[in-house]
């Protein structure tokens, strides 16, 4: 492994960066309002221990609940996910260690102001308060203006509106930041983060592997992309993202924990040049914004219900909110995202119809059936 040369950071009592251990991270993935259920998450990861454990927050009755939350677990250290709310930052900063904003979210509201007083508001709440800041830009939700100015090279436009972001901190005199460029291709979240790495080797780089998915499968595209990035010191905080059982959370740590131990001890797993070839189901790690629980078991229904399709080259997504489902789904052949008693059906960036969840699987198949016949010219018998 590499020597990392980022700046070291304060999340809380939590050191990253430069020499520091690599920190390993999840996210609750229950409705922050259910108190009880959130706090058999945090207890699951504290168990496990979770250098951070990350809570979304979009209302203020959102706020109200961390609150109570914060009373029962005061010694944790938290992220907050400021989702499309960025007023929020001074409500929960002093509930928190680090807030993350994405900047593909922060022109939502108050149209009239600019993304940097958007930005300078978070920065003040943050600086206030004692907390970090994650930039965290995200595939499905690039800022509208960078994903028109870069329309041959989405890698670059990410890059560039992190990059900007970070100037923006730096101007402000806050450094105490780190970024993640996040995507469900392994092979983006390399290029991604290599050329930000190169371009700014002292912001410290949080790094994922967006929609992973539900395991094997989710842990083997999670291992390609941090033993590339890891072993060439690149990555100061981790999050394993896998569609899991709410009660199973536990497993994204202890498989972090267990790829890194593997990259320092040189135990690296060669992957075959055609493993993401075949059928690539596409699946988010649930949070609280999922709307329905039956999120997860429809994601493990329609990988079991499309194995007789794994020999052709298909991308099927399924998401489980409808702030970033739409956007996220655009780049698959069929993409799904779920609503509270609804399933929405998209082909590429056309949508298909909206169906129940016990409707969405048998449409789902005639829709895979049709893509192979007009790629195939025939479905090969199971």
């Amino acid at each position: 492994m590499k020597p990392r040369q980022t700046r070291k950071i304060n999340i809380g009592s939590l050191v990253i960066g430069g020499d520091a251990p690599i920190a390993v991270q999840s996210m609750a993935a229950t409705q922050t309002q259910n108190l009880e259920a959130t706090a058999r998450q945090i207890e699951i990861l504290e168990k496990s221990h979770a250098d951070v454990i990350r809570i979304a927050v979009d209302s203020e009755k959102d706020v109200e609940a961390l609150k109570q939350l914060r009373d029962r677990f005061p010694d944790s250290i938290w992220s907050v996910d400021l989702q499309e709310n960025y007023k929020l930052a001074p409500l929960v900063a002093p509930w928190v260690n680090k807030i993350r904003y994405n900047p593909g979210h922060l022109y939502h509201l108050e149209k009239d102001k600019t993304i940097r007083e958007k930005v300078q508001f978070i920065v003040d709440a943050a600086r206030e308060n004692g907390c970090a800041i994650r930039i965290g830009v995200n595939c499905g939700s690039i800022d509208p203006d960078y994903k028109e100015r870069y329309k041959e090279d989405e890698i670059e436009g990410m890059v560039r509106c992190a990059v900007d972001h970070c100037q923006m901190l730096d101007e402000m005199g806050f450094e105490n930041y780190c970024v993640s460029l996040k995507d469900s291709d392994s092979a983006k979240v390399i290029d991604a983060n290599r050329r930000f790495a190169k371009e700014r080797p002292d912001v410290p780089l949080h790094l994922g592997v967006t929609e992973a998915g539900l395991p094997p499968e989710g842990i083997i595209k999670t291992r390609i992309a941090f033993e590339q990035l890891v072993s060439e010191g690149i990555g100061d905080t981790i999050r394993v993202s896998l569609t899991l059982p709410n009660e199973e959370k536990g497993q994204e740590i202890s498989v972090g924990r267990e790829i890194l131990k593997d990259i320092s001890e040189g135990r690296f797993r060669s992957v075959p040049k055609n493993f993401l070839e075949g059928l690539n189901i596409i699946a988010c790690p649930s949070c609280s914004r999922v709307e329905n629980d039956k999120f997860v078991e429809l994601a493990q229904d329609v990988r079991k219900m499309t194995e007789y399709a794994e020999k052709y080259k298909l991308t099927i997504a399924v998401m489980g909110c409808r702030v970033n489902g739409p956007g996220e789904t655009d780049d698959a052949d069929l993409g799904l995202w779920c609503g509270p008693t609804r399933v929405n059906l998209k082909k590429g960036e056309e949508t298909l119809g909206s169906y129940a969840y016990d409707e969405i699987l048998a449409q789902l198949k005639k829709e895979v059936d049709q893509l192979i016949l007009e790629r195939n010219g025939a479905l090969e018998p199971s």
